[in-house]
Protein backbone atom coordinates (compact mmCIF):
# COMPACT_ATOMS: atom_id res chain seq x y z
CA UNK A 1 0.00 0.00 0.00
CA UNK A 2 1.26 3.76 -0.82
CA UNK A 3 0.39 6.49 -0.07
CA UNK A 4 -1.01 8.00 -3.36
CA UNK A 5 -3.52 4.99 -2.94
CA UNK A 6 -5.15 7.40 0.25
CA UNK A 7 -5.61 10.04 -2.35
CA UNK A 8 -9.20 9.99 -2.83
CA UNK A 9 -11.60 12.04 -2.49
CA UNK A 10 -13.20 11.05 0.60
CA UNK A 11 -9.79 11.12 2.50
CA UNK A 12 -8.58 14.25 1.07
CA UNK A 13 -12.08 16.03 2.22
CA UNK A 14 -11.37 14.72 5.58
CA UNK A 15 -7.97 16.02 5.61
CA UNK A 16 -9.53 19.31 4.93
CA UNK A 17 -12.10 19.10 7.68
CA UNK A 18 -9.51 17.83 10.26
CA UNK A 19 -7.57 20.91 9.58
CA UNK A 20 -10.28 23.63 9.70
CA UNK A 21 -11.42 21.69 13.23
CA UNK A 22 -7.61 21.34 14.53
CA UNK A 23 -6.17 24.41 13.13
CA UNK A 24 -7.64 26.58 16.44
CA UNK A 25 -6.81 23.67 18.77
CA UNK A 26 -3.40 24.26 17.62
CA UNK A 27 -3.37 28.00 17.77
CA UNK A 28 -5.17 28.27 21.13
CA UNK A 29 -2.66 28.84 23.85
CA UNK A 30 -0.62 31.55 22.11
CA UNK A 31 -3.78 33.03 20.88
CA UNK A 32 -5.07 33.44 24.56
CA UNK A 33 -1.50 35.25 25.30
CA UNK A 34 -1.66 37.63 22.75
CA UNK A 35 -5.70 38.01 23.78
CA UNK A 36 -4.59 39.77 27.08
CA UNK A 37 -1.07 40.66 27.00
CA UNK A 38 -1.62 44.46 26.96
CA UNK A 39 -3.77 44.40 30.14
CA UNK A 40 -1.87 44.68 33.75
CA UNK A 41 -0.31 41.72 34.21
CA UNK A 42 -0.83 40.45 30.65
CA UNK A 43 1.71 37.55 30.50
CA UNK A 44 0.36 35.66 33.35
CA UNK A 45 -3.16 36.28 32.90
CA UNK A 46 -2.39 34.61 29.37
CA UNK A 47 -0.80 31.95 30.83
CA UNK A 48 -3.37 31.17 33.03
CA UNK A 49 -6.59 31.27 29.96
CA UNK A 50 -3.96 28.93 28.49
CA UNK A 51 -3.72 26.43 31.46
CA UNK A 52 -7.26 26.63 32.10
CA UNK A 53 -7.85 26.00 28.37
CA UNK A 54 -6.01 22.68 28.51
CA UNK A 55 -7.64 21.73 31.79
CA UNK A 56 -10.73 21.85 30.18
CA UNK A 57 -9.37 19.40 27.49
CA UNK A 58 -7.96 17.10 30.41
CA UNK A 59 -11.20 17.01 32.12
CA UNK A 60 -13.44 16.64 29.52
CA UNK A 61 -11.49 14.14 27.19
CA UNK A 62 -12.51 10.99 28.99
CA UNK A 63 -16.38 12.35 29.97
CA UNK A 64 -17.05 13.45 26.37
CA UNK A 65 -15.28 10.12 24.50
CA UNK A 66 -16.87 7.43 26.66
CA UNK A 67 -20.48 9.64 25.48
CA UNK A 68 -19.06 8.98 21.64
CA UNK A 69 -21.24 6.25 19.76
CA UNK A 70 -19.40 4.78 17.08
CA UNK A 71 -22.63 4.78 15.15
CA UNK A 72 -24.18 8.56 15.72
CA UNK A 73 -20.79 10.32 15.62
CA UNK A 74 -21.55 12.99 13.26
CA UNK A 75 -23.84 15.04 16.08
CA UNK A 76 -21.60 14.43 19.09
CA UNK A 77 -18.62 15.88 17.04
CA UNK A 78 -20.80 18.52 15.34
CA UNK A 79 -21.81 19.74 18.48
CA UNK A 80 -18.43 19.52 20.22
CA UNK A 81 -17.26 22.14 17.79
CA UNK A 82 -20.61 24.07 17.82
CA UNK A 83 -19.19 24.63 21.65
CA UNK A 84 -15.98 25.29 20.69
CA UNK A 85 -16.62 27.52 17.62
CA UNK A 86 -19.26 29.74 20.55
CA UNK A 87 -16.15 29.70 23.42
CA UNK A 88 -13.80 30.94 20.76
CA UNK A 89 -15.79 33.82 19.27
CA UNK A 90 -16.90 34.99 22.73
CA UNK A 91 -13.39 35.30 23.64
CA UNK A 92 -12.41 37.27 20.62
CA UNK A 93 -15.45 39.39 21.00
CA UNK A 94 -15.04 39.74 24.87
CA UNK A 95 -11.49 40.07 25.24
CA UNK A 96 -11.93 43.15 27.80
CA UNK A 97 -14.42 40.85 29.98
CA UNK A 98 -13.06 39.94 33.78
CA UNK A 99 -10.49 37.72 33.53
CA UNK A 100 -13.21 34.99 35.36
CA UNK A 101 -15.59 35.25 32.34
CA UNK A 102 -12.82 34.75 29.78
CA UNK A 103 -11.71 31.90 32.22
CA UNK A 104 -14.85 30.11 31.58
CA UNK A 105 -14.81 30.56 27.93
CA UNK A 106 -11.34 29.48 27.30
CA UNK A 107 -12.52 26.08 29.15
CA UNK A 108 -15.53 26.01 26.93
CA UNK A 109 -13.40 26.33 23.60
CA UNK A 110 -11.26 24.02 25.39
CA UNK A 111 -13.07 21.32 26.74
CA UNK A 112 -16.15 21.04 23.75
CA UNK A 113 -14.16 20.10 20.89
CA UNK A 114 -11.57 17.92 22.70
CA UNK A 115 -13.22 14.37 21.19
CA UNK A 116 -13.75 15.69 17.99
CA UNK A 117 -10.16 14.94 16.85
CA UNK A 118 -10.48 10.92 18.34
CA UNK A 119 -13.44 10.76 16.36
CA UNK A 120 -12.01 11.64 13.46
CA UNK A 121 -9.24 9.55 14.03
CA UNK A 122 -11.86 6.59 14.33
CA UNK A 123 -13.53 7.92 11.10
CA UNK A 124 -10.35 7.93 8.94
CA UNK A 125 -9.50 4.15 9.95
CA UNK A 126 -12.53 2.94 9.05
CA UNK A 127 -12.84 5.10 6.04
CA UNK A 128 -9.87 2.67 4.72
CA UNK A 129 -8.91 -0.91 4.39
CA UNK A 130 -7.14 -2.96 7.38
CA UNK A 131 -4.07 -3.12 5.24
CA UNK A 132 -4.27 0.95 4.58
CA UNK A 133 -4.49 1.78 8.50
CA UNK A 134 -0.67 2.16 9.41
CA UNK A 135 -0.41 4.66 6.19
CA UNK A 136 -3.64 6.47 7.47
CA UNK A 137 -2.36 7.34 10.60
CA UNK A 138 0.75 8.10 9.25
CA UNK A 139 -0.39 10.56 6.78
CA UNK A 140 -2.80 11.80 9.87
CA UNK A 141 0.44 12.08 11.97
CA UNK A 142 2.09 14.14 9.53
CA UNK A 143 -1.13 16.45 9.19
CA UNK A 144 -0.99 17.00 12.70
CA UNK A 145 2.46 18.03 12.58
CA UNK A 146 2.34 20.15 10.15
CA UNK A 147 -0.67 22.14 11.77
CA UNK A 148 1.16 22.14 14.93
CA UNK A 149 4.25 24.05 13.08
CA UNK A 150 2.13 26.24 11.04
CA UNK A 151 -0.14 27.83 13.92
CA UNK A 152 2.40 29.73 16.28
CA UNK A 153 3.40 31.48 13.14
CA UNK A 154 -0.23 32.26 12.04
CA UNK A 155 -1.45 33.11 15.81
CA UNK A 156 1.67 35.50 16.16
CA UNK A 157 1.22 37.21 12.71
CA UNK A 158 -2.78 37.83 12.55
CA UNK A 159 -2.36 39.37 16.62
CA UNK A 160 0.58 41.57 16.03
CA UNK A 161 -0.68 42.92 12.15
CA UNK A 162 -4.36 42.48 12.66
CA UNK A 163 -5.40 42.44 16.23
CA UNK A 164 -5.00 40.51 19.12
CA UNK A 165 -8.95 39.37 18.70
CA UNK A 166 -8.42 38.17 15.17
CA UNK A 167 -6.81 35.12 16.02
CA UNK A 168 -9.78 34.09 18.20
CA UNK A 169 -12.07 35.28 15.70
CA UNK A 170 -10.58 33.02 13.13
CA UNK A 171 -10.35 29.93 15.13
CA UNK A 172 -14.09 30.25 15.59
CA UNK A 173 -14.35 30.39 11.75
CA UNK A 174 -12.50 27.91 11.26
CA UNK A 175 -14.72 25.81 13.96
CA UNK A 176 -18.03 26.47 12.01
CA UNK A 177 -16.55 24.91 8.93
CA UNK A 178 -14.96 21.94 10.06
CA UNK A 179 -18.64 21.67 11.61
CA UNK A 180 -19.90 22.10 8.28
CA UNK A 181 -17.55 19.95 6.70
CA UNK A 182 -18.97 16.80 8.71
CA UNK A 183 -21.95 16.74 6.54
CA UNK A 184 -19.30 15.34 3.81
CA UNK A 185 -17.81 12.78 5.35
CA UNK A 186 -19.67 9.48 6.91
CA UNK A 187 -21.88 10.04 9.84
CA UNK A 188 -19.69 7.45 11.63
CA UNK A 189 -18.43 3.96 11.87
CA UNK A 190 -19.13 0.54 12.29
CA UNK A 191 -19.11 -1.56 15.91
CA UNK A 192 -19.69 -4.81 17.15
CA UNK A 193 -23.38 -4.81 18.15
CA UNK A 194 -22.95 -7.26 21.06
CA UNK A 195 -20.11 -5.03 22.72
CA UNK A 196 -21.95 -3.51 26.20
CA UNK A 197 -20.83 -0.63 27.72
CA UNK A 198 -19.54 -2.16 30.44
CA UNK A 199 -17.30 -4.32 28.69
CA UNK A 200 -15.97 -1.21 26.67
CA UNK A 201 -15.11 0.37 29.76
CA UNK A 202 -13.23 -2.79 31.39
CA UNK A 203 -11.35 -3.05 27.93
CA UNK A 204 -10.77 0.99 27.96
CA UNK A 205 -9.22 0.49 31.54
CA UNK A 206 -7.50 -2.38 30.74
CA UNK A 207 -5.36 -0.26 27.78
CA UNK A 208 -3.91 2.05 30.87
CA UNK A 209 -0.04 0.68 29.91
CA UNK A 210 -0.89 2.34 26.34
CA UNK A 211 -2.27 5.72 28.02
CA UNK A 212 1.10 5.52 30.35
CA UNK A 213 3.62 5.10 27.18
CA UNK A 214 1.96 7.96 25.60
CA UNK A 215 2.25 10.25 28.71
CA UNK A 216 5.70 9.33 28.90
CA UNK A 217 6.24 10.28 24.88
CA UNK A 218 4.65 13.74 25.72
CA UNK A 219 6.60 14.47 28.37
CA UNK A 220 9.60 14.63 26.66
CA UNK A 221 8.54 17.11 24.37
CA UNK A 222 7.44 19.26 27.14
CA UNK A 223 11.09 19.04 27.77
CA UNK A 224 12.42 19.86 24.60
CA UNK A 225 9.69 22.68 24.24
CA UNK A 226 9.50 24.37 28.02
CA UNK A 227 13.14 24.48 28.93
CA UNK A 228 15.17 24.73 25.26
CA UNK A 229 15.08 28.75 26.07
CA UNK A 230 16.96 28.59 29.15
CA UNK A 231 19.33 25.59 28.14
CA UNK A 232 20.32 28.23 24.99
CA UNK A 233 20.84 30.92 27.87
CA UNK A 234 22.91 28.77 29.84
CA UNK A 235 25.37 27.36 26.46
CA UNK A 236 25.59 30.85 25.73
CA UNK A 237 23.64 30.29 22.62
CA UNK A 238 20.98 33.72 21.30
CA UNK A 239 17.97 32.70 22.50
CA UNK A 240 16.57 33.36 19.31
CA UNK A 241 17.94 29.87 18.20
CA UNK A 242 14.54 28.45 20.08
CA UNK A 243 12.28 28.37 17.00
CA UNK A 244 14.47 27.05 14.66
CA UNK A 245 15.44 24.19 16.76
CA UNK A 246 12.30 23.21 17.25
CA UNK A 247 11.13 23.51 14.02
CA UNK A 248 13.70 20.87 13.52
CA UNK A 249 12.14 18.88 15.79
CA UNK A 250 8.74 19.30 14.26
CA UNK A 251 9.98 18.66 10.71
CA UNK A 252 11.53 15.40 11.80
CA UNK A 253 8.44 14.01 13.10
CA UNK A 254 6.69 14.86 10.14
CA UNK A 255 9.55 12.90 8.36
CA UNK A 256 9.10 9.98 10.84
CA UNK A 257 5.63 9.59 10.56
CA UNK A 258 6.04 9.43 6.68
CA UNK A 259 9.01 6.92 7.20
CA UNK A 260 6.95 4.84 9.24
CA UNK A 261 4.21 4.80 6.90
CA UNK A 262 5.93 3.70 4.33
CA UNK A 263 5.39 0.04 5.22
CA UNK A 264 2.34 -1.91 6.29
CA UNK A 265 4.13 -3.23 9.57
CA UNK A 266 7.40 -3.32 10.92
CA UNK A 267 9.68 -5.80 12.32
CA UNK A 268 8.59 -7.11 16.19
CA UNK A 269 5.43 -6.62 18.39
CA UNK A 270 4.09 -3.12 18.57
CA UNK A 271 4.73 -3.05 22.48
CA UNK A 272 8.60 -3.64 21.88
CA UNK A 273 8.62 -1.21 18.94
CA UNK A 274 6.97 1.40 20.68
CA UNK A 275 9.68 0.81 23.83
CA UNK A 276 12.25 0.78 21.00
CA UNK A 277 11.26 4.34 19.79
CA UNK A 278 10.03 6.01 23.19
CA UNK A 279 13.84 4.91 24.63
CA UNK A 280 15.38 6.20 21.53
CA UNK A 281 13.20 9.69 21.68
CA UNK A 282 14.49 9.51 25.21
CA UNK A 283 18.27 9.13 24.28
CA UNK A 284 17.41 12.55 22.12
CA UNK A 285 16.34 14.31 24.47
CA UNK A 286 19.38 13.43 27.20
CA UNK A 287 21.53 14.60 24.84
CA UNK A 288 20.13 17.63 23.99
CA UNK A 289 21.02 18.40 27.81
CA UNK A 290 24.55 17.14 27.29
CA UNK A 291 25.78 18.34 24.25
CA UNK A 292 27.26 21.94 22.98
CA UNK A 293 26.49 24.02 20.40
CA UNK A 294 23.22 25.03 18.63
CA UNK A 295 24.43 22.40 15.53
CA UNK A 296 24.74 19.50 17.94
CA UNK A 297 21.83 20.48 19.82
CA UNK A 298 19.50 20.96 16.55
CA UNK A 299 20.83 17.25 15.63
CA UNK A 300 19.53 15.64 18.70
CA UNK A 301 16.00 17.59 18.35
CA UNK A 302 15.79 16.46 14.95
CA UNK A 303 16.80 12.46 16.01
CA UNK A 304 14.46 12.77 18.62
CA UNK A 305 11.41 14.06 16.63
CA UNK A 306 12.48 11.59 13.58
CA UNK A 307 11.97 8.61 16.59
CA UNK A 308 8.56 10.87 18.10
CA UNK A 309 6.12 10.57 15.38
CA UNK A 310 6.07 6.62 14.89
CA UNK A 311 6.29 6.18 18.89
CA UNK A 312 3.02 7.88 19.20
CA UNK A 313 1.72 5.94 15.88
CA UNK A 314 2.88 2.56 17.98
CA UNK A 315 0.85 3.25 20.80
CA UNK A 316 -2.34 4.55 18.40
CA UNK A 317 -1.78 1.11 16.56
CA UNK A 318 -1.94 -0.84 19.93
CA UNK A 319 -4.27 1.13 21.19
CA UNK A 320 -6.34 0.28 17.94
CA UNK A 321 -5.27 -3.50 18.58
CA UNK A 322 -6.53 -3.70 22.56
CA UNK A 323 -10.43 -1.73 22.18
CA UNK A 324 -13.27 -2.90 20.32
CA UNK A 325 -14.53 -0.44 17.56
CA UNK A 326 -17.07 1.24 19.29
CA UNK A 327 -14.25 2.33 22.20
CA UNK A 328 -11.88 3.90 19.85
CA UNK A 329 -13.32 6.94 19.91
CA UNK A 330 -13.30 6.64 23.72
CA UNK A 331 -9.80 5.52 23.79
CA UNK A 332 -8.21 7.97 21.70
CA UNK A 333 -9.49 10.53 23.98
CA UNK A 334 -8.59 9.10 27.22
CA UNK A 335 -5.04 9.01 25.27
CA UNK A 336 -5.18 12.34 24.49
CA UNK A 337 -5.87 13.16 28.17
CA UNK A 338 -3.02 11.19 29.39
CA UNK A 339 -0.44 12.91 27.21
CA UNK A 340 -2.16 16.35 28.06
CA UNK A 341 -1.90 14.99 31.86
CA UNK A 342 1.63 14.21 31.04
CA UNK A 343 2.90 17.22 29.23
CA UNK A 344 1.38 19.35 31.79
CA UNK A 345 3.28 17.19 34.99
CA UNK A 346 6.46 17.43 33.18
CA UNK A 347 5.97 21.05 32.65
CA UNK A 348 5.15 21.75 36.38
CA UNK A 349 7.78 19.72 37.24
CA UNK A 350 10.61 21.63 34.93
CA UNK A 351 9.06 25.01 36.25
CA UNK A 352 9.85 24.26 39.83
CA UNK A 353 13.58 22.66 38.75
CA UNK A 354 14.88 25.44 36.83
CA UNK A 355 14.31 27.25 39.87
CA UNK A 356 16.95 25.17 42.14
CA UNK A 357 19.24 23.73 39.70
CA UNK A 358 20.93 24.41 35.81
CA UNK A 359 18.71 23.58 33.08
CA UNK A 360 21.05 20.99 31.96
CA UNK A 361 20.14 19.65 35.14
CA UNK A 362 16.09 19.94 35.27
CA UNK A 363 15.90 18.25 31.63
CA UNK A 364 17.67 15.28 32.76
CA UNK A 365 15.40 14.88 35.69
CA UNK A 366 12.77 14.43 33.28
CA UNK A 367 14.16 12.01 31.54
CA UNK A 368 14.00 10.19 34.95
CA UNK A 369 10.74 10.62 35.17
CA UNK A 370 10.09 9.79 31.95
CA UNK A 371 12.13 6.40 32.37
CA UNK A 372 10.05 5.77 35.25
CA UNK A 373 6.45 6.41 33.49
CA UNK A 374 8.57 3.98 30.67
CA UNK A 375 8.86 1.00 32.90
CA UNK A 376 5.78 1.49 34.74
CA UNK A 377 3.84 1.08 31.03
CA UNK A 378 6.34 -1.56 29.41
CA UNK A 379 5.43 -3.44 32.20
CA UNK A 380 1.75 -3.27 32.24
CA UNK A 381 1.62 -3.73 28.80
CA UNK A 382 3.37 -7.01 28.71
CA UNK A 383 1.01 -8.58 31.04
CA UNK A 384 -2.04 -6.65 28.93
CA UNK A 385 -0.87 -8.32 25.90
CA UNK A 386 0.02 -11.86 27.50
CA UNK A 387 -3.43 -11.71 28.96
CA UNK A 388 -4.96 -11.18 25.61
CA UNK A 389 -2.97 -13.77 24.20
CA UNK A 390 -4.31 -16.21 26.41
CA UNK A 391 -7.67 -15.13 25.96
CA UNK A 392 -7.82 -15.85 22.35
CA UNK A 393 -9.24 -19.42 21.20
CA UNK A 394 -6.43 -21.52 19.74
CA UNK A 395 -7.46 -22.97 16.21
CA UNK A 396 -8.98 -26.30 18.02
CA UNK A 397 -10.80 -24.40 20.35
CA UNK A 398 -11.94 -22.37 17.60
CA UNK A 399 -13.07 -24.92 15.73
CA UNK A 400 -15.43 -26.26 18.61
CA UNK A 401 -17.23 -22.96 19.01
CA UNK A 402 -18.00 -22.49 15.42
CA UNK A 403 -19.02 -26.26 14.92
CA UNK A 404 -23.10 -25.69 16.00
CA UNK A 405 -23.10 -23.19 13.67
CA UNK A 406 -22.22 -24.75 10.65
Amino acid sequence: MSYRELATRPVLTWCAVTTAARMPVAMAPLALVFLVRERPGGYSLGAVLAAVYVVGEIVAAPVLGLRMRAERARPQMAAGLAVGAAGFAGLGLASGAHPVALGLLAFLAGAGPVAVSAGLRALLTSMVEERSVTQALSLESMLTFGIWAAAPALTTGLALGAGPAVPLLLQAVLMGLGLAGLWLLPAGWAAEPQTKDRAARRALLAAWPVYVLGAASLTLLALAELILPALLEQRGIGIGWAGPLLAGFSIGSVAGSFLYGLRPSWPGPLAVQSLVLVLGVTAGVALVALLPGALALGAALVAAGLLQAPAMLTRNLALRRALPPSALAAGYSMMYAAVGAGYAASGTLAGGLLKVVAPSTAILWGVGLTLVLVAVGAAGERRLVRNRDGAEPRPEQEKSVRAPST
